[in-house]
Protein backbone atom coordinates (compact mmCIF):
# COMPACT_ATOMS: atom_id res chain seq x y z
CA UNK A 1 0.00 0.00 0.00
CA UNK A 2 1.06 3.59 -0.56
CA UNK A 3 0.80 6.48 1.87
CA UNK A 4 -2.52 7.48 0.31
CA UNK A 5 -3.98 4.04 1.05
CA UNK A 6 -4.05 3.00 -2.59
CA UNK A 7 -2.28 0.02 -4.04
CA UNK A 8 1.29 0.55 -5.19
CA UNK A 9 1.09 1.18 -8.92
CA UNK A 10 4.07 -1.10 -9.56
CA UNK A 11 1.66 -3.97 -8.87
CA UNK A 12 -0.16 -3.06 -12.08
CA UNK A 13 2.85 -4.46 -13.93
CA UNK A 14 3.87 -7.20 -11.52
CA UNK A 15 0.36 -8.68 -11.57
CA UNK A 16 0.77 -9.51 -15.26
CA UNK A 17 3.64 -11.90 -14.46
CA UNK A 18 1.27 -13.89 -12.28
CA UNK A 19 -1.43 -14.45 -14.89
CA UNK A 20 1.13 -15.00 -17.64
CA UNK A 21 2.73 -17.83 -15.68
CA UNK A 22 -0.62 -19.51 -14.97
CA UNK A 23 -1.78 -19.12 -18.58
CA UNK A 24 1.39 -20.63 -20.03
CA UNK A 25 1.25 -23.57 -17.63
CA UNK A 26 -2.37 -24.30 -18.52
CA UNK A 27 -1.79 -23.79 -22.25
CA UNK A 28 0.76 -26.60 -22.27
CA UNK A 29 -2.16 -28.94 -21.48
CA UNK A 30 -4.64 -27.20 -23.79
CA UNK A 31 -6.83 -29.60 -25.77
CA UNK A 32 -5.69 -32.70 -23.87
CA UNK A 33 -8.92 -33.38 -22.01
CA UNK A 34 -7.48 -33.54 -18.47
CA UNK A 35 -9.21 -30.88 -16.37
CA UNK A 36 -7.45 -31.79 -13.12
CA UNK A 37 -3.99 -31.58 -14.67
CA UNK A 38 -4.70 -28.27 -16.40
CA UNK A 39 -6.14 -26.70 -13.26
CA UNK A 40 -3.31 -27.95 -11.07
CA UNK A 41 -0.65 -26.67 -13.48
CA UNK A 42 -2.22 -23.20 -13.44
CA UNK A 43 -2.54 -23.22 -9.65
CA UNK A 44 1.07 -24.26 -9.10
CA UNK A 45 2.39 -21.60 -11.50
CA UNK A 46 0.21 -18.85 -10.01
CA UNK A 47 1.17 -19.72 -6.43
CA UNK A 48 4.88 -19.68 -7.31
CA UNK A 49 4.64 -16.22 -8.88
CA UNK A 50 2.50 -14.80 -6.08
CA UNK A 51 5.04 -15.92 -3.49
CA UNK A 52 7.74 -13.98 -5.34
CA UNK A 53 5.85 -10.68 -5.10
CA UNK A 54 6.70 -8.08 -2.42
CA UNK A 55 3.22 -8.19 -0.90
CA UNK A 56 1.51 -9.34 2.28
CA UNK A 57 -1.33 -11.07 0.46
CA UNK A 58 -4.41 -12.94 1.64
CA UNK A 59 -6.65 -14.89 -0.71
CA UNK A 60 -10.31 -14.07 -0.13
CA UNK A 61 -11.63 -15.59 -3.36
CA UNK A 62 -9.81 -18.74 -4.42
CA UNK A 63 -10.06 -22.27 -5.70
CA UNK A 64 -12.00 -23.40 -2.64
CA UNK A 65 -11.86 -23.24 1.12
CA UNK A 66 -9.06 -24.42 3.37
CA UNK A 67 -9.94 -28.12 3.22
CA UNK A 68 -9.41 -28.05 -0.56
CA UNK A 69 -5.63 -27.51 -0.33
CA UNK A 70 -3.27 -27.82 -2.23
CA UNK A 71 -5.41 -25.47 -4.33
CA UNK A 72 -5.09 -21.73 -3.74
CA UNK A 73 -7.65 -21.71 -0.94
CA UNK A 74 -9.62 -18.97 0.78
CA UNK A 75 -7.52 -17.69 3.67
CA UNK A 76 -4.15 -18.73 2.24
CA UNK A 77 -1.38 -16.18 2.70
CA UNK A 78 0.99 -15.43 -0.19
CA UNK A 79 3.86 -13.08 -0.98
CA UNK A 80 7.15 -12.25 0.67
CA UNK A 81 5.45 -10.24 3.47
CA UNK A 82 7.84 -7.38 2.66
CA UNK A 83 5.33 -5.16 0.89
CA UNK A 84 1.81 -3.79 1.03
CA UNK A 85 -1.19 -5.58 2.50
CA UNK A 86 -3.60 -6.79 -0.20
CA UNK A 87 -6.63 -9.01 -0.57
CA UNK A 88 -6.61 -11.28 -3.61
CA UNK A 89 -9.33 -12.83 -5.75
CA UNK A 90 -8.18 -15.34 -8.33
CA UNK A 91 -9.07 -18.07 -10.74
CA UNK A 92 -5.86 -19.63 -12.09
CA UNK A 93 -7.85 -21.22 -14.91
CA UNK A 94 -11.20 -19.59 -15.64
CA UNK A 95 -12.91 -21.93 -18.08
CA UNK A 96 -11.09 -25.18 -17.32
CA UNK A 97 -13.35 -27.13 -19.67
CA UNK A 98 -12.72 -24.55 -22.40
CA UNK A 99 -8.98 -25.06 -21.99
CA UNK A 100 -8.97 -28.85 -22.14
CA UNK A 101 -11.30 -28.79 -25.16
CA UNK A 102 -9.30 -25.95 -26.74
CA UNK A 103 -12.39 -23.73 -26.99
CA UNK A 104 -12.38 -19.90 -26.88
CA UNK A 105 -12.23 -17.60 -23.85
CA UNK A 106 -10.26 -19.61 -21.28
CA UNK A 107 -8.32 -17.18 -19.07
CA UNK A 108 -5.99 -16.91 -16.10
CA UNK A 109 -7.51 -14.22 -13.87
CA UNK A 110 -6.56 -12.35 -10.69
CA UNK A 111 -7.46 -9.16 -8.81
CA UNK A 112 -5.64 -7.27 -6.05
CA UNK A 113 -7.55 -4.94 -3.74
CA UNK A 114 -7.12 -3.03 -0.53
CA UNK A 115 -7.71 -5.15 2.58
CA UNK A 116 -11.43 -5.65 3.18
CA UNK A 117 -12.46 -4.41 -0.28
CA UNK A 118 -13.61 -7.71 -1.82
CA UNK A 119 -16.66 -9.71 -0.75
CA UNK A 120 -15.39 -12.69 1.22
CA UNK A 121 -17.87 -15.15 -0.26
CA UNK A 122 -18.02 -18.92 0.22
CA UNK A 123 -17.45 -21.16 -2.80
CA UNK A 124 -21.14 -21.45 -3.76
CA UNK A 125 -23.30 -20.34 -6.67
CA UNK A 126 -24.30 -16.72 -7.26
CA UNK A 127 -27.21 -15.33 -9.28
CA UNK A 128 -25.83 -12.46 -11.39
CA UNK A 129 -26.90 -9.69 -13.71
CA UNK A 130 -24.50 -7.29 -15.44
CA UNK A 131 -24.49 -4.63 -18.13
CA UNK A 132 -21.84 -2.29 -19.48
CA UNK A 133 -21.06 1.33 -18.61
CA UNK A 134 -22.83 4.60 -19.46
CA UNK A 135 -26.30 3.63 -18.30
CA UNK A 136 -28.48 5.18 -15.59
CA UNK A 137 -27.64 3.57 -12.21
CA UNK A 138 -30.05 0.81 -11.23
CA UNK A 139 -31.28 0.30 -14.80
CA UNK A 140 -31.44 -3.47 -14.28
CA UNK A 141 -31.65 -5.64 -11.18
CA UNK A 142 -32.12 -9.12 -9.76
CA UNK A 143 -35.43 -8.14 -8.16
CA UNK A 144 -37.00 -7.68 -11.61
CA UNK A 145 -38.06 -10.22 -14.20
CA UNK A 146 -35.81 -11.06 -17.16
CA UNK A 147 -38.39 -9.43 -19.46
CA UNK A 148 -38.38 -6.19 -17.44
CA UNK A 149 -34.57 -6.08 -17.53
CA UNK A 150 -34.39 -6.74 -21.27
CA UNK A 151 -37.03 -4.10 -22.01
CA UNK A 152 -35.39 -1.50 -19.75
CA UNK A 153 -32.02 -2.05 -21.41
CA UNK A 154 -33.52 -1.91 -24.90
CA UNK A 155 -35.29 1.35 -24.10
CA UNK A 156 -32.08 2.85 -22.69
CA UNK A 157 -30.21 1.87 -25.86
CA UNK A 158 -32.98 3.22 -28.07
CA UNK A 159 -33.71 -0.15 -29.70
CA UNK A 160 -36.36 -2.85 -29.57
CA UNK A 161 -35.82 -5.96 -27.39
CA UNK A 162 -35.07 -8.08 -30.45
CA UNK A 163 -31.86 -6.04 -30.86
CA UNK A 164 -30.62 -7.10 -27.41
CA UNK A 165 -28.35 -10.12 -26.89
CA UNK A 166 -28.03 -11.86 -23.51
CA UNK A 167 -25.12 -14.06 -22.43
CA UNK A 168 -26.18 -17.07 -20.33
CA UNK A 169 -24.32 -20.17 -19.17
CA UNK A 170 -25.62 -23.24 -21.00
CA UNK A 171 -26.92 -25.19 -18.00
CA UNK A 172 -30.16 -27.14 -17.35
CA UNK A 173 -30.88 -24.83 -14.41
CA UNK A 174 -31.30 -21.96 -16.88
CA UNK A 175 -34.08 -23.53 -18.98
CA UNK A 176 -36.75 -21.24 -17.53
CA UNK A 177 -34.53 -18.14 -17.79
CA UNK A 178 -33.68 -18.91 -21.42
CA UNK A 179 -37.37 -19.35 -22.28
CA UNK A 180 -38.29 -16.05 -20.60
CA UNK A 181 -35.53 -14.15 -22.42
CA UNK A 182 -36.54 -15.63 -25.77
CA UNK A 183 -40.15 -14.60 -25.19
CA UNK A 184 -38.99 -10.98 -25.28
CA UNK A 185 -37.51 -11.50 -28.75
CA UNK A 186 -33.95 -11.01 -27.48
CA UNK A 187 -31.12 -13.18 -28.77
CA UNK A 188 -29.11 -15.45 -26.48
CA UNK A 189 -25.43 -16.25 -26.62
CA UNK A 190 -25.02 -19.51 -24.70
CA UNK A 191 -21.58 -20.21 -23.24
CA UNK A 192 -20.37 -23.52 -21.89
CA UNK A 193 -18.04 -22.01 -19.30
CA UNK A 194 -16.17 -18.83 -18.46
CA UNK A 195 -18.65 -16.42 -16.94
CA UNK A 196 -15.98 -13.89 -15.90
CA UNK A 197 -15.38 -13.29 -19.59
CA UNK A 198 -19.15 -13.34 -20.14
CA UNK A 199 -19.66 -10.46 -17.72
CA UNK A 200 -16.73 -8.47 -19.11
CA UNK A 201 -18.13 -8.90 -22.62
CA UNK A 202 -21.09 -6.66 -21.68
CA UNK A 203 -18.69 -3.70 -21.59
CA UNK A 204 -18.00 -3.88 -25.34
CA UNK A 205 -21.14 -5.17 -27.07
CA UNK A 206 -20.05 -3.91 -30.49
CA UNK A 207 -17.13 -6.37 -30.44
CA UNK A 208 -18.60 -9.22 -28.38
CA UNK A 209 -22.29 -9.10 -29.29
CA UNK A 210 -23.24 -9.25 -25.59
CA UNK A 211 -25.48 -6.55 -24.07
CA UNK A 212 -26.41 -8.19 -20.77
CA UNK A 213 -25.26 -11.12 -18.65
CA UNK A 214 -27.88 -13.16 -16.79
CA UNK A 215 -27.94 -16.31 -14.69
CA UNK A 216 -26.36 -18.41 -11.98
CA UNK A 217 -22.64 -19.16 -11.91
CA UNK A 218 -19.88 -19.39 -9.33
CA UNK A 219 -19.67 -16.79 -6.56
CA UNK A 220 -15.85 -16.56 -6.88
CA UNK A 221 -16.26 -15.75 -10.56
CA UNK A 222 -18.85 -13.14 -9.61
CA UNK A 223 -16.40 -11.28 -7.37
CA UNK A 224 -13.68 -11.45 -10.03
CA UNK A 225 -16.06 -10.12 -12.67
CA UNK A 226 -17.08 -7.30 -10.32
CA UNK A 227 -13.41 -6.41 -9.83
CA UNK A 228 -13.05 -6.06 -13.59
CA UNK A 229 -16.18 -3.91 -13.88
CA UNK A 230 -14.89 -1.65 -11.09
CA UNK A 231 -11.98 -0.89 -13.42
CA UNK A 232 -13.64 -0.80 -16.83
CA UNK A 233 -17.13 0.41 -15.90
CA UNK A 234 -20.54 -1.22 -15.81
CA UNK A 235 -23.30 -2.34 -13.48
CA UNK A 236 -23.66 -5.65 -11.66
CA UNK A 237 -25.71 -7.28 -8.95
CA UNK A 238 -25.16 -10.64 -7.29
CA UNK A 239 -27.08 -12.79 -4.82
CA UNK A 240 -25.56 -15.88 -3.23
CA UNK A 241 -27.47 -19.12 -3.73
CA UNK A 242 -27.59 -20.40 -0.15
CA UNK A 243 -30.15 -23.16 -0.55
CA UNK A 244 -29.03 -25.63 2.14
CA UNK A 245 -28.40 -25.28 5.89
CA UNK A 246 -24.75 -26.22 5.31
CA UNK A 247 -24.26 -23.37 2.81
CA UNK A 248 -26.04 -20.89 5.08
CA UNK A 249 -23.74 -21.94 7.94
CA UNK A 250 -20.64 -21.55 5.76
CA UNK A 251 -21.80 -18.07 4.78
CA UNK A 252 -22.39 -17.10 8.41
CA UNK A 253 -18.82 -18.10 9.22
CA UNK A 254 -17.80 -15.49 6.65
CA UNK A 255 -20.01 -12.86 8.32
CA UNK A 256 -22.82 -13.15 5.74
CA UNK A 257 -26.07 -13.09 7.73
CA UNK A 258 -28.78 -12.45 5.11
CA UNK A 259 -29.08 -15.31 2.58
CA UNK A 260 -31.23 -13.13 0.29
CA UNK A 261 -29.04 -10.03 0.26
CA UNK A 262 -28.47 -8.48 -3.15
CA UNK A 263 -24.93 -7.20 -3.53
CA UNK A 264 -24.31 -4.18 -5.73
CA UNK A 265 -21.07 -3.73 -7.64
CA UNK A 266 -19.44 -1.74 -4.83
CA UNK A 267 -20.45 -4.43 -2.33
CA UNK A 268 -18.64 -7.07 -4.38
CA UNK A 269 -15.52 -4.99 -5.06
CA UNK A 270 -14.69 -1.50 -3.83
CA UNK A 271 -11.75 0.79 -3.25
CA UNK A 272 -8.63 0.59 -5.41
CA UNK A 273 -8.65 -2.60 -7.49
CA UNK A 274 -6.13 -3.97 -9.99
CA UNK A 275 -7.40 -6.70 -12.31
CA UNK A 276 -5.45 -8.82 -14.78
CA UNK A 277 -6.32 -11.59 -17.21
CA UNK A 278 -4.12 -13.50 -19.65
CA UNK A 279 -5.60 -15.52 -22.49
CA UNK A 280 -5.08 -19.28 -22.37
CA UNK A 281 -7.16 -19.91 -25.48
CA UNK A 282 -7.99 -17.16 -27.97
CA UNK A 283 -11.35 -15.44 -27.59
CA UNK A 284 -13.28 -12.19 -27.95
CA UNK A 285 -11.13 -10.36 -25.43
CA UNK A 286 -7.64 -11.88 -25.55
CA UNK A 287 -5.47 -14.06 -27.76
CA UNK A 288 -4.33 -17.35 -26.33
CA UNK A 289 -0.78 -18.42 -25.53
CA UNK A 290 1.29 -19.12 -28.65
CA UNK A 291 4.29 -21.47 -28.57
CA UNK A 292 7.05 -21.03 -31.16
CA UNK A 293 10.62 -22.33 -31.36
CA UNK A 294 12.58 -20.31 -28.81
CA UNK A 295 9.71 -18.11 -27.65
CA UNK A 296 6.26 -17.91 -26.05
CA UNK A 297 3.77 -15.11 -26.82
CA UNK A 298 1.13 -14.01 -24.30
CA UNK A 299 -1.70 -11.46 -24.40
CA UNK A 300 -2.76 -9.82 -21.14
CA UNK A 301 -5.09 -7.04 -20.08
CA UNK A 302 -4.40 -5.12 -16.86
CA UNK A 303 -6.93 -2.65 -15.45
CA UNK A 304 -6.88 -0.31 -12.46
CA UNK A 305 -9.95 1.29 -10.91
CA UNK A 306 -8.34 4.37 -9.32
CA UNK A 307 -6.85 5.60 -12.61
CA UNK A 308 -9.27 4.00 -15.07
CA UNK A 309 -6.23 2.80 -17.01
CA UNK A 310 -6.57 -0.28 -19.21
CA UNK A 311 -3.33 -1.74 -20.54
CA UNK A 312 -2.98 -4.46 -23.13
CA UNK A 313 0.34 -6.27 -22.86
CA UNK A 314 1.50 -8.42 -25.75
CA UNK A 315 4.63 -10.06 -24.44
CA UNK A 316 7.25 -12.08 -26.30
CA UNK A 317 9.10 -14.30 -23.85
CA UNK A 318 12.47 -15.74 -24.87
CA UNK A 319 13.64 -16.71 -21.37
CA UNK A 320 11.67 -19.94 -21.42
CA UNK A 321 13.28 -21.25 -18.24
CA UNK A 322 11.10 -18.93 -16.15
CA UNK A 323 8.05 -20.97 -17.19
CA UNK A 324 9.52 -24.33 -16.22
CA UNK A 325 7.65 -25.99 -13.37
CA UNK A 326 9.70 -26.53 -10.18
Amino acid sequence: MTETGRLDRILALEIARVTEAAAVAAARIRGRGDEWEADQAAVDAMRTELNRLPIDGRIVIGEGERDDAPMLFIGEEVGTKKGGVVDIALDPLEGTTLCVKNLPNSLAVIAFAERGSLLNAPDVYMDKIAIGPDFEPGLVGLDRSPADNIEALAQAKGVTPDRISACILDRPRHAKLIAEVRETGAAIQLIGDGDVAGVIHTTNPHETGVDIYLGVGGAPEGVLAAAALRCIGGQMEGRLVLDTPEKIDRAKRMSISDPQEIYKLDDLAKGDVIFAATGVTSGNMLDGVKFSPGRIDTHTVVMRSSSGTIREIRARHTDLAKFERP
